[in-house]
């Protein structure tokens, strides 16, 4: 009998066993528009953390902005403070772009060139490809996710970013646009990962101009959203992959699946394993200062807020979704006793 290596996929033989789908339901009306309105008043005035200024555009966002937005699969929206300022949405395009790319190539196509697993270090790292041999290991760190991107349907560069543009535009319900001095200045400060995919490519793992790469990479991360537009983003994931909005269907909903796994797991960097311990749920964040967190079959929540903790994660949205995903019961892990009632109607 042979041992297993530690680099072997998963044989768990369920190919043709059927994704069963079990959920509850958001609180009323009143409830969650309450509670929104709660969660903004609660850290409107928190003042921790420091606006990214590594990218001088950013450096010029209003750090006392703050909005909020739950998106709820039945199209119902729910607001406070400054939920309709824009900004870029950096690297949330990841996840979006990674269920694109899903969708086109599928499950194992995706899982195999990029890989589905925590690199434990920073989301620019380059020694995480070198100690894994070229291997990106996951979509949502900078590496992985210019690997994801290089593999977007399209002849030219070209024609793979109107894909992305598009596709995240069917996301989000609206056609979302280019922030041309984020871009701009993106490029002008984006070395890093200029060598980033250069090493990519010379492990094989991007099999086209890594420049062009890189740029496509930089306009996805410079698109405009606001909070609305994160909520229902993230509530076209929550709800199979249906824009719960327009109801086109954008993605199968066994996609969804895989991003959230993917966002379960790495989505909020090397701080991944604590978000999903103290707040439970698949999210990701920007360092524009968004954050999409996702309640499979609920909705999703977007914040903005741009002052970051060292993680590159925004203070008050960290904190704003914590709130909400107890006021509201979204937690996957939280569960309660089986009631003597259930037990009698059985």
């Amino acid at each position: 009998m042979s041992t297993p290596t530690s680099g072997g996929k998963m044989d768990l033989d369920v190919g043709n066993v059927e994704q069963a789908v079990s959920t509850g339901a958001l609180p009323g009306w009143d409830d969650v528009e309450s509670h929104v309105g709660a969660a903004y008043e609660r850290y409107r005035s928190h003042q921790a953390g420091v606006v990214a200024d590594y990218i001088p555009a950013l450096a010029e966002a209003d750090p006392e902005a703050f909005g909020i937005t739950v998106a709820e699969v039945n199209g119902e929206l729910h607001a406070a403070g400054t939920a309709s300022a824009v900004f870029s949405i950096q690297s949330i395009a990841k996840a979006f772009v990674h269920a694109l790319v899903c969708e086109a190539l599928g499950h194992d196509g995706v899982r195999d060139r990029v890989g589905v697993n925590n690199t434990g270090l920073a989301f620019n790292s380059v020694i995480a490809i070198e100690l894994n041999d070229g291997h990106p290991m996951n979509p949502m760190v900078n590496a992985g996710a210019m690997a994801t991107t290089a593999m977007i349907p399209g002849a030219t560069a070209a024609e793979q970013w109107e894909q992305i543009r598009s596709g995240l535009s069917r996301f989000a319900g609206r056609q979302l646009e280019l922030d041309g001095g984020v871009y701009r200045s993106e490029m002008l400060t984006n070395q890093r990962n200029r060598a980033i995919a250069a090493l990519l490519e010379s492990y094989g793992r991007i099999h086209i101009d890594p420049l062009e790469v890189v740029d496509v990479y930089t306009r996805q991360c410079s698109l405009l959203v606001d909070s609305r537009d994160l909520a229902v983003m993230g509530a076209t994931l929550a709800d199979g992959g249906v824009n719960p909005l327009t109801q086109q269907r954008v993605v199968s909903a066994g996609v969804c699946r895989d991003t959230l796994s993917v966002l379960a797991a790495t989505g909020m960097y090397e701080r991944s394993g604590e978000w999903l311990f103290e707040i439970g749920l698949p999210a990701k964040s920007g360092v524009a200062g968004g954050i999409v967190a996702v309640a499979p079959g609920k909705g999703a929540i977007g914040t903005y807020s741009p002052r970051l903790d060292s993680a590159g994660n925004s203070v008050r949205g960290q904190r704003a979704t914590a709130y909400l995903s107890r006021t509201l019961g979204l937690n996957l892990f939280a569960s309660d006793a089986y009631s003597e009632q259930g037990s009698d109607q059985q």
